[in-house]
This record gives structure tokens, sequence and C-alpha cells, in this order.
């Protein structure tokens, strides 16, 4: 029994359901928002298992099944919207030669035809582009429609006019009406000139709209409202079949193919026919060796059976035609040598190891850099500077190294850096974890931006008319340059920001009156504004109920360094016990009870007072700012002794407003539900943990009903 033909009748429905959410969002970024956020690979695959499980279980094919849709909705677009005379219809794929041949037992199958008799087909190269309609009356262009949903799709009439390969009128005998289809697309040499023009052409090149790929390109050049931004656009397009005609002038699809060729609509120059299994596949591995050379991007093959009588006996399924199949290429991969591996320090502090390659083209596109992901993926490729390596890239997804050709050669290993390579301070990966991070935070320039945004956040000091903007602007002026105490200090740039655009009397004095009134704030606001890695704001009033004064911290901090040098791991001593050993000493040295105080929060707080640059960003901010004695003050309430959870969306306030409203009122706030739960507060969207409260019979109660609890107990 194969493990779909295990799914019961509802695991197969719940699946499918799912599926059919996948599908549509992922076809909807691609089709219509010409922005997708997963491979043509991926998206195949999630097409494969919905078409396995619907063979499994055909009782459960719904109406809205994908295999009904064709691209998508346009309902949004700001064009004008086509119905197509003649629906525009979808492909079904092939992924194996066996694929092929299963195809062609098919079609003779339907057709009823002796194993003599040659099926003949055509071959042509399956363009990367978007799908569009050509209806020519009387040899002249009178409109042009994107596919849409294959029934509705936009106007782009007035942009077609301007893609030469289009001729507004066709030459020699042509039928009164004939709708010409292919696709709209944009050559890869075309592409790279493009996004280098609009990057000349920004204001600001760190904003440039640069697009993603070809495909993306040529899709978003097409769709304007304005035509003239069309014009400015390198598309070009090639036929690929037909939609509503008056006649047809011959009776095979290659004849009809050279003939629109011959009326001056260009069309695939690798289209051939053949008649056999055997010479189509050659044609696609010819092809496929082909690919990264050719001027265009492709994802394939399409074969269709040549005699259109036979198409018209063959007919349609539910989206794509019986007589045509797309035979997809697999994720192209290239060979190519790394030069080199850089470290990136990302915003938060994550060291990620860059690649740098000889350049190779590799899907149509040149390849120069490749994420090499983490140190131990870097292990486990054994890669170094000077290795050969194997390329893969499928669709639109980042670049990556699948084998090392030369892991044998005598080189010496990439040593993974210890320091950060920003700011030089101790880069570590916490137990369990894969990805190292620099421990400077605040004072590593490459964390800086985002380090003081979460500073001055809602969540933390709440400073407001301090937002994004101002704090970019302050970074370039360099006046934040020391870290979050130069806030306190910005006062004495008044005269300078009065002479800045934007900035008026008002404004920096609303600003200035914003920061005074934080010289005295929280210290759980303070601590967690630091963004000390695991210390959030639960976790920081956790903290700083045990300790009362945050500036114990850094003592605090040294003493639990010290206990981690005096108290390695003991012999035969197994990981459970050495981690509860930590966490008991953790909790003694920082004087909490908290659950949510353990062997992490401890660990992060060594590490980041271990580092003097820290100390001193500290000692620093201390000297602008004075927090008073952290005390919580409890009063009574009916939760009193309670351990409540809340989940769900809450509306009327954070997560963190309403577990310090729990704390306040003398209740502990937990994360989980248990048999040690006494009150559920859920909002809408709450799941699985508003069930184990219904199994376990404990009370849950919705957001109005807790605030009633809050205003009773005053």
């Amino acid at each position: 029994m194969t493990e779909i033909e295990s799914l019961s009748e509802a695991e197969a429905a719940n699946e499918l359901m799912r599926l059919a959410k996948q599908i549509a969002y992922h076809g909807k970024r691609y089709h219509a928002e010409d922005a997708p956020e997963i491979s043509d690979a991926d998206y195949d695959a999630l097409v494969r298992r919905n078409n396995e499980i619907e063979n499994a279980f055909p009782q459960l094919i719904r109406a809205d099944s994908p295999n009904n849709q064709v691209g998508a909705a346009v309902e949004g677009s700001p064009l004008a919207k086509v119905t197509h005379a003649v629906r525009m219809m979808s492909l079904d794929n092939a992924f194996a030669g066996e694929d092929v041949e299963e195809f062609a037992a098919r079609v003779r199958r339907f057709l009823n035809l002796d194993a003599d008799t040659a099926i003949a087909m055509t071959a042509e190269d399956k363009i990367d582009g978007l799908s569009c309609s050509l209806r020519y009356e009387k040899g002249q262009l009178v409109q042009a429609a994107t596919r849409g949903d294959g029934s509705v799709g936009e106007d782009v009439t007035a942009n077609v006019r301007h893609i030469a390969d289009i001729p507004q009128a066709l030459a020699g005998e042509v039928p009164e009406i004939f709708e010409i289809r292919g696709e709209v697309y944009m050559a890869k040499a075309d592409f790279t000139a493009l996004n280098a023009r609009l990057l000349a052409e920004a204001e600001d090149p760190e904003r440039a709209r640069q697009f993603a790929n070809p495909r993306n390109a040529a899709a978003g050049s097409l769709r304007q409202k304005d035509a003239s931004v069309t014009a400015s656009r390198p598309l070009r397009f090639l036929a690929h079949g037909w939609g509503e005609v008056s006649a047809l002038p011959a009776d095979t699809q290659f004849g009809m193919m050279k003939l629109i060729e011959s009326w001056g609509v260009p069309v695939s120059p690798l289209l051939q026919r053949y008649d056999s299994v055997a010479d189509i596949l050659a044609h696609y591995a010819g092809i496929e060796r082909r690919r990264a050379e050719m001027a265009y991007d492709i994802d394939g093959v399409v074969y269709k059976v040549d005699r259109l009588d036979w198409q018209q006996r063959l007919g349609f399924v539910a989206k794509a035609p019986r007589w045509a199949i797309a035979h997809k290429f697999p994720a192209e991969r290239a060979q190519t040598t790394l030069e080199a591996i850089d470290i990136q320090v990302g915003r938060t502090g994550k060291l990620t190891p860059v690649g740098r390659l000889t350049p190779v083209t590799v899907g149509g596109v040149v390849v120069s850099n490749v994420t090499l992901h983490n140190r131990d993926e870097i292990g486990r490729l054994g890669v170094r500077p000077g290795d050969r390596v194997v390329i893969q890239r499928a669709g639109d997804v980042i670049p990556q190294v699948v084998d090392n050709l030369t892991r044998d050669e005598a080189r010496a290993a990439f040593v993974f850096p210890d320091h950060c390579p920003v700011c030089n301070s101790e880069a570590v990966a916490e137990e369990g974890e894969v990805d190292v991070r620099c421990t400077g935070g605040l004072i590593c320039n490459a964390q800086k931006f985002e380090r003081l945004r979460h500073f001055v956040s809602r969540g933390a000091l709440d400073i407001e008319g301090l937002g994004e903007k101002s704090i970019a602007e302050f970074l370039e002026l360099g006046w934040l340059d020391k870290g979050p105490a130069d806030i306190f200090r910005l006062r004495t740039h008044r005269a300078e920001l009065l002479g800045r655009e934007g900035w008026k009397e008002k404004s920096v004095d609303n600003l200035f009156a914003a920061i005074e009134a934080k010289r005295q704030p929280d210290a759980a606001r303070l601590l967690f504004g630091l963004g000390i890695r695991h210390v959030g704001a639960v976790t920081a009033r956790d903290l700083l109920k045990g300790l009362g004064d945050m500036r114990r911290l850094p003592g605090k901090a040294a003493e639990i360094r010290a206990w981690l040098d005096e108290n390695p791991r003991g012999e035969g001593e197994s990981d459970g016990k050495y981690t509860a050993r930590r966490v008991e000493a953790f909790k003694a040295i920082l004087e909490v009870r908290a659950d949510g105080i353990g062997i992490a929060v401890g660990e992060a707080l060594a590490d980041f007072f271990h580092e003097p640059h820290n100390q001193t960003l500290w000692d620093d901010l201390l000297s602008e700012v004075a927090p008073p004695l952290y005390i919580v003050e409890t009063r009574a309430s009916e939760v009193s002794g309670m351990t409540v959870v809340f989940t769900g969306k809450l509306e009327t306030m954070s997560r963190d407003e309403a577990k310090a409203q729990a704390e306040a009122l003398g209740a502990k706030a937990a994360g989980s539900v248990s048999a040690k739960t006494d009150l559920v507060v859920a909002g809408p969207g709450a799941g699985s943990k508003l069930k184990q409260a219904s199994a376990l019979g404990i009370r849950v109660i919705d957001e109005a009903e807790w605030a009633k609890i809050v205003e009773a107990a005053g």
C-alpha cells in the first residue's frame, strides 16, 4: 500500500483543501502579481501531490479543484477586461521520458490506433514568458489580451502595438478572423540591460526598481496602464498556437505554425515535427544541452499531436488539451570554481557565508554568488576556496551548491570565524543552534539601525517622533555612533537639526521633549530595548522581579560565566542532568524562579556582558538615564494566585501587555496549557490551546470578560 493509499478519506479531504489554497495562492503570485515566492519545481510538486490524491480518491474531487483552474483571475487589475471567445488553456506536465511515453500511449488508446500507426508530433521549446492572444480581423490587429483565468484576461492592445515582433497587419492570404496565441518575453541580454538602465536612472540606487528575472520583467512591462512604459521596454513575441479562427488553411499543427510564420509573426526556431517518441525525446535532450546558451529563458519542451483532425477528436480535459503536453526541465546545474568565501553579518547578527564564484550561466541566469547557509553546511560540503563545485538553480530560488568535486584535494579546511568581521565581537552559536551570531549588538554597524529602531519601539522605550526615517538620518550624520545613549545627547545638535529639511522648531522641540520624558524609564522596558538575545519583554520583567535593580545584571552575568568555567560537564554526566544543573545554578545566581529563565537566557547575558564593547555601551547608557528600582505592585483580584494562558488574537492589547496585566493582578502568565492552568483567555483564531483547555475542563473566557476582571480589580 502506498503512502497516499494509506490516507483515510478525511485525511485526504483535508490535504486536498490545504493544497487547493496553497496552489491558488502561489498561482496568483505568479500569474497575477508577477512575484512568485516558490520555484516552478516546488509549484509543480504541489500540483502533482494534488493530482495523486485526487486519482486515489476520485469521490473527493471538487468543482474548485486546481485541475479546473487556469492562470489567475484579474479582477484587481487596472486594465480593461477581455472575455476570450475561445478559452485559453494550460498544459499538463511531464517530468520524465516515461511520462512522455505514457502520453503517447494514451493518445494511441483514445484514438484506437494500432501499434504500427505513427503519431506525428511537433516539438518546440516552452518559453518562460507571459501568455498573450492577438486577434486579427481581415489581417488587422484589433485586440490583444493576457490569459488571465483562461476565460477573462486583460486588454493590452495599446501595449502590444509597441512590440516590434507583433505586426499591426498580417502579410498574405489570412482568414477573416484569426487569433494568434503565444508568449511575450524578454531576451536575457535585454533583461540585463534593462536592469542596468533602471539602476542608472534611479535617484536612489538602493531603492531602484530591479526585476528578479526576464519573465517578471516581461509581465511587468506588458501589463502597464501607461503604454509608453511598455514602449520603453525591449519585449519580444513568439507564437505557439491559435484561438478563435474563421478558417484553418492547413490540416496539421506544423503546417499552421509555418503559415503563421509566413504572415510575419515569429515562431520558435526550434520547432520540429517527428514521427516517434524516441525522436522527440532526442530533440528535448538537444534543447536541454543548449538551454543555458539560448537567448531567452525556457523551462521545457512542448509536444503536440500534429494532425488537427486528431486534435479535434482528442479534445480537452478541464484545463488542458489531451493532444499536448509540456515536458519540463529538471533543476539546472553547472560546474564552476568557488573563488572565495565571504562572511556577511545580517541585521540580527547572524553570520552568513557567501560563496564568490567564477561566473557561470545556470538556468538562464549568470550566477557569481551563492549562499552557503551556515557553518554546518560548509562542513557538510567540505568546501574551500579553490574547489570545483556543482551549482543548482530551480526557477527563481537562490542558487545553491549541491556537490564539491574536489573535496579530496589536499587543501586546508575553511575556518569559520569566531569573531564578527564587522565589529570584532565574539561570534557564537548557542547550544542546539546552527547559526553563528555576533554578540556585539548595538555596537555592530551591521546591526545598529535595527537595534536602535527596536530600542525606541513601542514595546521598549516608546519614544514618540523618533521613527525609522529619523534614526537612519541621524546615523548617517554620525549622531548615534556610540549607541542608544547618543539618543539622549541629540539635544546638542539642535541648531544643526533646525537647518535640515523637514525639521521645524516645533517638531524638533517635540522630539527632544519625548526623549527627555524617558530619562527615568521603566527598567524592564529599558532592558528589553537593548535587544539582548532571548531577553524579551516578559523575560526582562521576570529578571527584574528577582533582581530589583537592573544595575546588578553585569555582575550576575560575570557570576554565570565564572560558574560555566568552573563547572564543565562531568565525566559520564548526561546532557539532561548537566542541563538541569545549569538551570538551577542560573536561577540561583539571577535570583529568579520564573519558568522562562533557563540556559539560553543565562548564557545570552553572560555572552553580552563578556564583550567590553557592550559593557562600555551599558555604562554609557546608564550615565544618561536613571531607571528606578523595579518593583511589581500587585493588587488583589479574582485571578490572584492563578495560572493564566492567553491564546488567539488579542484585539485591544498586545500579548506582552496582557501578561503584564496578569502579573499585576497577582497571577502567573504561562505560555502553554497544562493541568496546572486555571484560566484561558481566548481571542479569535485560538486553536490547539483552546481545544486542550476544553478537554481538561479549564475555564475559558474572552477578552471582554478579561477586561472586566482587570477593571474590577481597580
